[in-house]
């Protein structure tokens, strides 16, 4: 419709069209009735414009001259699937598709600027030490990484590439949920199964059946979950109470990673290489239900906050400038904010990818876009963050691919 609307409007500023409705013609001037006004004037004045003029100035609105686009800007290009499929051709077009698979491409550009900075490619300060003024030193520095995700994502698929990234030592320090952490182990127990979006609740609340979106989980699954945990916390209690073990939710993390032994485990991976795993929302989740249980039967567990807000705000705020912090994001809520608010310890991240479908509209900071981040001070306000608006299950493996899969290189 719009095309054939410029097509006539072409015509008429030619001056002629196959349309039934021609430029009117002077020598023909249309018939009036006009109204009189109380002085018995007409209403119309001698300065309205013929209508000749007035089609004019339709045409001159419709067909407004576009200003010079500068040059090398990109222009809109998808995959041809014309030929050999090739994989990798099909990833590097998303850049110049548009909408959010531009996103998606922009989140690989930002990823990997992240992955290739380092300490040598800032010049050396007047104030650095011997050691920083090293080369090889300074080669080996690099961009320290903030991963954070929702527990949805560990119930779903996307916890195996997680664990393949805490396994190789691509991320720095984690921040994730309660479910994040407990989903992971319970997974090393039992599985999580494929159901689907529309199966009833009240139906599978008689049949001990719980729903994540499409995922189904067993009620069972959390009741080998509480044989598991009870014996550990018992420990845990013994050890505060005789050694002086003072437990942070860190520390409860670690401590669960030793104790799973599974290397299909997130938390497996990340106790072995000492990637510190910070979730100050612990007991909202199934491991809340067990320190509530085992709060009955074995009394005067603590679990510090306080101690692991003051280690996770020093994991950013120790990161002096020039070295540069980097955030990846999936999803919103804690996972987010916890890592978003440690950087503003160091007047924001220099690098930032989010990935989640929340929206800005309700003034969430899960919905926030980044720019917002900027005003808070948790992004500076020289870096080029990106927020992909899309389901993470989707994206997250195809930026781990173009990314991490292909440019990390081993420390």
């Amino acid at each position: 419709a719009h095309g054939g609307a410029r097509a006539n409007t072409r015509a008429l500023a030619r001056g002629s069209t196959k349309s039934s409705s021609p430029l009117p013609k002077r020598a023909c001037p249309p018939l009036r009735t006009p109204s009189r006004s109380p002085r018995g004037r007409s209403a119309r004045t001698m300065s309205e414009k013929p209508a000749d003029n007035e089609a004019q100035s339709a045409l001159d609105a419709v067909l407004l001259k576009s200003v010079e686009m500068p040059a090398g800007t990109p222009t809109v290009q998808g995959y041809d699937f014309e030929g050999d499929l090739d994989l990798q051709k099909l990833l590097d077009s998303m850049l110049t598709s548009g909408f959010q698979a531009t996103q998606l491409g922009r989140a690989v550009d930002e990823v990997n600027r992240m992955l290739r900075w380092r300490l040598s490619d800032e010049p050396v300060g007047e104030d650095d030490s011997e050691e920083e003024k090293d080369p090889k030193y300074r080669a080996s520095v690099r961009t320290k990484i903030f991963l954070g995700f929702t527990s949805n994502l560990i119930s779903s698929g996307v916890r195996e590439q997680l664990v393949f990234m805490m396994k190789h030592r691509m991320i720095d320090v984690l921040v994730t949920t309660a479910g994040g952490v407990e989903e992971d182990f319970i997974k090393c127990l039992a599985p999580t199964y494929l159901g689907d979006w529309s199966l009833k609740g009240k139906e599978l609340r008689s049949q001990g059946l719980n729903r994540i979106g499409n995922l189904l989980v067993p009620n069972d699954n959390y009741c080998k979950f509480e044989d598991w945990m009870m014996p550990i916390l018992d420990a845990m209690k013994k050890e505060q109470d005789e050694d002086g073990v003072r437990w942070t939710p860190s520390r409860v993390i670690k401590r669960l990673g030793f104790e799973i032994d599974d290397p299909r485990s997130v938390y497996y991976w990340a106790a072995k290489h000492d990637i510190p795993v910070y979730c100050p929302a612990l007991t909202d989740g199934s491991i809340g239900d067990m320190l509530y249980f085992h709060s009955f039967n074995n009394p005067g567990l603590v679990v510090d906050l306080v101690e692991d807000i003051r280690a996770m705000n020093d994991e950013a705020r120790l990161v002096t400038r020039p070295r540069k912090t980097g955030m990846l994001v999936l999803g919103g809520g804690v996972a987010k904010h916890h890592i978003n608010n440690a950087n503003l310890m160091r007047n924001g991240a220099d690098f930032s990818v989010s990935i989640n479908t929340a929206q800005e509209f309700d003034g969430s900071d899960s919905g926030a876009k980044p720019d917002e981040a900027v005003s808070w001070g948790k992004i500076r306000p020289e870096a080029t963050p990106v927020k992909v608006c899309a389901d993470a299950t989707v994206v997250f493996p195809l930026l781990v691919a173009q990314t991490f899969k292909k440019n990390f290189e081993p420390k």
